[in-house]
């Protein structure tokens, strides 16, 4: 494929991203229909955590697809794409349960993709040992951002925390495949910027 072709593609796999068309593996929606009616105040704590956690979904996509774009190593890059895949699932989740909420998606959505290609295309062009060190950090932080979600959800919000809990369970595995695929620890600098990054986008996703 050409790189015109290339780039064409990756086009064409933003919008469908930011246009929520994108399918992932088709996995079953990971909720109970158990959820008891929730107050207003419940609605819009859950709206605006799954807004976030959507934000986040479509900075993921573009993270792994701009390493996948620069990445040499057949392998790493079937490793790259497999887990983007699994993170469109998210993506659609979390648009799905927002839809349920009667929230809206952050209006900041496009410019979160366009920056995480970029960050993720840096990352991925220093080789592979950093690549895979990136995706393993990023996994790590989401993590524990979504521990955090899980304890501040209502606790009737058992849809949503269903949710929550089968995305930091993928996020967990692909921290751990990322390790053992020869991930290379990143300095202590590079993930603190990291963690001020996500602070800025989770803060501003949460209103915008």
């Amino acid at each position: 494929m050409s790189l015109q072709d290339k780039i064409i593609k990756e086009f064409d796999i933003a919008l469908k991203t930011l246009s929520n068309k994108k399918s992932g593996t088709e996995r079953e929606y990971p909720t109970t229909d158990k959820s008891p009616e929730l107050s207003d105040d419940e609605k819009k704590l859950s709206s605006q955590l799954m807004r976030v956690n959507l934000a986040g979904e479509v900075a993921a996509q573009a993270l792994y697809r701009g390493q996948a774009f620069v990445c040499k190593d057949q392998n790493v890059r079937d490793h790259l794409v497999h887990a983007g895949d699994e993170e469109t699932d998210h993506l659609i989740w979390c648009k799905k349960r927002l839809d349920e909420l009667g929230g809206r998606q952050s209006i900041l959505n496009p410019i979160w993709y366009a920056g995480s290609f970029a960050i993720g295309a840096f990352f991925g062009s220093l080789g592979e040992g950093k690549s895979l060190g990136f995706v393993e950090e990023t996994e790590k932080q989401v993590v524990k951002h979504l521990e955090k979600h899980l304890d501040r959800v209502s606790e009737n919000d058992v849809d949503t925390i269903s949710i929550l809990k089968t995305m930091r369970q993928d996020e967990d595995d692909h921290a751990n495949e990322a390790s053992e695929n020869g991930s290379e620890e990143l300095s202590g600098t590079t993930k603190k910027i990291m963690g001020y990054v996500a602070k800025l986008m989770t803060s501003t996703s949460a209103h915008i």
